[in-house]
């Protein structure tokens, strides 16, 4: 496990989602939405996934993946590789549970104010209808690649550059 710097646990944290990249049976990438529930700084990472889809189905198969975040307006973004495993619903615990409710209940919140705001008045609010939980994705992360532009750097950020 490779330890996962400060700076780059706040900066996951405040992501609504990141990427996360399997390999599918026939050695093509394959991206998907997943939500983050917990991040121990020590080197994993756990993953919320509603659905016994693709990526369940490349993680078994080989469990080597990659998660990405960015963030289009500071132009800062990470990308954190290594092995995961899928642990059953059980291993969810009430703090990766809360977690998971407050993201789901903070993004519909957001969409509903931008709505009101653009008086929009749509009606069609997905997380209002996510299914629970199936499982959990756990990440032993190995490397992290900064992929922040280096003019754009602060000085002693950690991880490779990308």
């Amino acid at each position: 496990m490779k330890e996962i710097p400060a700076g780059v646990v706040e900066f996951l944290k405040n992501q609504g989602f990141v990427i996360v990249s399997s390999i599918d049976a026939q050695g093509f990438p394959h991206n998907a939405c997943k939500n983050i529930v917990q991040i121990d700084p020590r080197g994993e990472i756990f993953l919320i996934d509603l659905y016994h889809g693709v990526t369940k189905a490349n993680i078994t198969r080989l469990a080597k993946i990659s998660i990405s975040a960015i963030d289009e307006y500071k132009f800062e973004g990470y990308a954190l590789k290594g092995e995961a495993r899928i642990l059953p619903h059980n291993n969810l615990t009430q703090s990766m549970i809360s977690s998971w409710e407050n993201n789901i209940t903070s993004r519909l919140a957001k969409r509903l104010l931008k709505h009101l705001a653009e008086e929009k008045g749509q009606r069609h609010h997905p997380e209002a209808i996510l299914p629970e939980p199936k499982y959990i994705i756990a990440l032993n992360v190995q490397e992290i690649v900064d992929l922040t532009p280096h003019h754009l750097r602060k000085e002693g950020e950690n991880g490779k550059n990308g």
